[in-house]
């Protein structure tokens, strides 16, 4: 499955963007129902298009537009992954053709990138195996540091890939132990 990624526009498709983001639930993320008033605050911000943020439709030739794909911090040489998968389309394998996209896309046109991170709920399995099957590593376990509305923080956890381990399909471990190394 191979999806197509087209840069979003924000000024032009801010009433799309608005419609997505308020027609679909997002469980796993801060906020899980976006209201129209706080997607058009974070259009007016740069949110979806600015030197420092990046969006993207993520598009299936059957299915049609199936997610959304932010990029944050873009300015630094590791950029971080917001992915929104649509509702409709769940549990389908569109999330690892998307992470797979994406990441493509980020380490094809940012030469300056050698680093890609994402981060998701403690609870959210699905993400973490996807993010597995990708290639991705898992690097941190922050414990309650995602907030949760009406209820106890949870943990969120860090995956990333490297350049070389997706140039080459390996994946470099992280060195778990304390103490000196090479």
């Amino acid at each position: 499955m191979a999806l197509s990624l087209t840069r979003v526009d924000p000024a032009a498709e801010g009433e799309e963007l608005v419609a997505f983001l308020t027609g679909n639930r997002f469980p796993f993320h801060v906020t899980e129902s976006p209201t129209r008033g706080q997607v058009v605050a974070a259009l007016r911000s740069g949110a979806y298009g600015d030197d420092d943020h990046a969006a993207f439709w993520l598009t299936d030739d059957t299915a049609g537009r199936v997610g959304l794909a932010r990029l944050e911090d873009l300015q630094d040489p590791t950029p971080m992954l917001d992915l929104r998968i649509a509702e409709r389309v769940r549990g389908r394998g569109f999330g690892a053709a998307a992470l797979r996209s994406i990441t493509e896309l980020v380490f094809t046109t940012m030469p300056e990138v050698n680093r890609f991170e994402g981060q998701t709920r403690e609870d959210n399995i699905a993400m973490r195996k996807t993010f597995l099957r990708c290639g991705w590593v898992k690097e941190a376990h922050y414990r309650e540091a995602w907030p949760v509305a009406g209820g106890a923080p949870v943990a969120s956890v860090a995956y990333a890939i490297l350049r070389r381990d997706w140039a080459t399909g390996t994946t470099t471990p992280v060195p778990w132990a304390d103490g000196p190394h090479p």
